[in-house]
């Protein structure tokens, strides 16, 4: 089978690999599609030079093996079957793990090719072996929708951190990709208001139309002040943290969702927080619960008209790399290969 490897900045090539066997505990999956999220991009441009590796972690596909040890429990993936898939690895024994917040094990993640390269998922790739506990039954849906299973997950992850409760005021600092499935999640769980933040003019309006109540520039902000429960913070930008405290109501909670920059720092008043009670919450990837939650989600349909806006382009594995040209060259939403 072939599987895309990122050899240096600007440079990826498909290679060889053996096609894995399931384990009695695994399933195969033909990927369908795979979706190219930061970490592919920073890759691709050189940004993240971890030189060579296998990346891609947002795939989806049909089952073609199962193992034979799960083979015959219900709720297990058949053959044939559409699938979502956590190709990330969580080692169950550390600390965190057992503290149920896996999401930050501590032990490294990723794997290796059959010659020692790096795998980060390893999702643009024909074929994919994945712990079948780590792979959702989604339903005959369209398979770019399958593949947002896991950036949907962090996101349902963040959703259920920040304690949202239906009817709460809700802004969002971002309206990239991240920042409009956090838009589509808050509306569907019943968010009384939701506003988007952009520098991007074009990101705002199409933030609009993807039914956000009011969407500005970060500037035009000081008319929102003191009006939210919940603020997400999915562009990690300088004086975002602030901007986030400014658009916070009383017993508020400002959500860190997106990476910031490690020299970046936020000017906090101590003294605000505590006679305002106010919540500073960091978020990072997701966990299983997130995985149903988001399943369940791809599986209603509920998200779908939201889904299909995000859907940038789409291309073979043979073009991954006019995929990754367009990821790092232009602004996008989801750029599939598959």
């Amino acid at each position: 089978m072939q599987v895309a490897v990122v050899t240096g900045p600007g440079a990826v090539e498909l290679r060889d690999e053996p096609r894995p066997a399931a384990g009695p505990e695994d399933v195969l999956v033909a990927v369908d599609a795979c979706g190219l999220c930061t970490m592919e991009r920073r890759l691709f441009e050189g940004t993240k030079p971890i030189y060579p590796v296998a990346p891609g972690h947002e795939a989806a596909g049909r089952v073609i093996e199962v193992g034979e040890a799960v083979a015959p429990l219900p709720g297990t993936p058949g053959i044939g079957e559409l699938v979502t898939m956590d190709l990330l690895t969580r080692c169950g024994t550390c600390h965190l793990c057992r503290r149920g917040r896996s999401a930050l094990c501590k032990r490294p993640q990723g794997g290796a090719l059959s010659d020692g390269t790096i795998s980060m998922g390893a999702g643009l790739a024909e074929v994919v072996r994945v712990a079948a506990a780590q792979t959702y039954r989604v339903g005959e849906i369209p398979v770019e929708h399958a593949a947002m299973g896991e950036p949907l997950a962090c996101v349902v992850h963040s959703v259920r951190l920040s304690g949202f409760r239906a009817g709460d005021r809700v802004a969002v600092i971002g309206a990239g990709y991240m920042g409009r499935l956090h838009l589509a999640l808050c509306r569907a769980w019943g968010a009384s208001q939701v506003g988007m933040i952009d520098v991007s003019g074009p990101r705002q309006t199409e933030a609009a139309e993807a039914g956000a109540d009011w969407a500005t520039a970060p500037d035009d902000t000081a008319g929102h002040y003191g009006a939210h429960d919940i603020v997400f913070v999915t562009a990690g930008t300088p004086g975002a943290v602030e901007l986030a405290l400014d658009l916070c109501d009383d017993a508020g909670a400002v959500v860190l969702y997106g990476a910031f920059p490690k020299d970046v720092t936020a000017s906090v008043g101590a003294d605000r927080v505590h006679h305002h009670e106010l919540s500073i919450i960091g978020v990072f990837s997701q966990e299983p619960q997130d995985w149903r939650t988001a399943a369940g989600l791809l599986e209603s349909g509920a998200l779908s008209a939201d889904l299909d806006r995000l859907v940038t382009a789409r291309y073979g594995l043979a073009e991954v790399a006019e995929a990754l040209t367009l990821a790092t060259s232009e602004p996008v939403y989801r750029v599939m290969v598959g």
